[in-house]
């Protein structure tokens, strides 16, 4: 499926965080649909380093990209002089998803240095070379705010969602010093989907539950999972998402969601409809701070639709149904 009728053929395609999750699939998406375009996949993969919580620094993983034709480079986007090299490839497209994403982490300075000096240092590649510069944002700058949550109204509840919203900050200011450019930010709300796995712990719960599910064991839920709401968003119009922002009417950030709330027990519930099994639930305290956590979380995407053209094709039955057969591949080649 195509989204623009952007001509690809001949041109140069960078996207950073390649081997992560939503990067990967850009990769993929390109590669079918584009396969005359030059693709380069910049990303960290994964070592032995973690973070104090324990979580690794780096999902990337080589097993997202394969048969991927591509190339790929392994380096870390906080290194300048990798920058400084890539930039003389005059990339026609960026798409930036390299990030420190796990919301968990609270060392700040790694945080805003990776999530927000990078950013800028990528800016700049973007300007030297008349790229498009989309990259990734996040719902979580909007914390506490209340829903559905629209740009403007912003509240981030930990440093993760702080340096995204530093992103964007930034590129509002490139975006009034450059108005020539495209520069889109997408603030991507829950997504699920394919190649997500070697997230470990920051999977979607689409997944960690239909693994569970798989294993012949009840989907485990917070107390109180039927009032937890959250905007969740099937990779393939995260995908759409991105494609349709090189097209976009005006650059700015914009939301990347379904524009409607659905609660964790509506995902156990959907799961264990669609494998026919009926496990009941393994019910369990929330271990979180209430106050850092969100409770209800639903995309305002007037605006999307409106400057991207963007509309969400899935609900939260089609994308678990679409899903489905990969998590069960997942499990039967990673889990048995």
């Amino acid at each position: 499926m195509k989204y623009t009728d952007n001509s690809f053929s001949g041109k140069k395609i960078l996207i950073t965080g390649g081997a992560g999750f939503i990067g990967s699939n850009l990769a993929f998406y390109f590669q079918k649909n584009h396969p005359e375009s030059k693709i380069v996949v910049l990303d960290r993969f994964r070592d032995e380093e973690t973070f104090s919580n324990g979580n690794l620094k780096s999902f990337g993983h080589f097993k997202n990209l394969s048969g991927f034709k591509g190339e790929v480079i392994s380096g870390d986007i906080n290194d300048k002089s990798l920058l400084e090299e890539l930039a003389s490839y005059k990339f026609d497209f960026i798409f930036h998803e390299a990030a420190i994403s796990d919301t968990t982490v609270k060392d700040q300075a790694i945080m805003i240095k990776t999530n927000v000096n990078a950013f800028k240092d990528l800016l700049d590649m973007a300007v030297s070379s008349h790229a498009k510069m989309i990259y990734a944002s996040s719902g979580a700058t909007y914390g506490d705010a209340l829903s559905p949550q629209r740009v403007g109204r912003e509240s981030p509840g930990n440093v993760y969602g702080f340096s995204k919203l530093m992103m964007d900050n930034l590129s509002y200011e490139y975006i009034k010093r450059y108005p020539h450019l495209t520069i889109v930010g997408l603030r991507y709300f829950n997504v699920y989907g394919r190649r997500e796995y070697f997230k470990n712990k920051t999977a979607s719960m689409v997944l960690q539950l239909g693994l569970q599910i798989l294993s012949n064991k009840a989907p485990r839920l917070f107390y109180g999972s039927d009032k937890i709401l959250r905007d969740f968003v099937y990779i393939e119009d995260v995908i759409q998402a991105n494609i349709k922002a090189l097209d976009a009417k005006k650059s700015g950030v914009y939301n990347v969601g379904t524009g409607i709330a659905r609660s964790f027990q509506d995902i156990a519930d959907i799961l264990q409809k669609e494998t026919g099994v009926d496990l009941g639930n393994d019910y369990f305290e929330n271990p979180y701070d209430k106050k850092a956590y969100q409770t209800f979380t639903q995309a305002d995407i007037e605006d999307s639709i409106k400057y991207l053209d963007y509309k969400p094709n899935f609900s939260l039955e089609e994308g678990i149904k679409d899903y489905l057969p990969y998590i069960k591949e997942i499990y039967k080649n990673e889990v048995l």
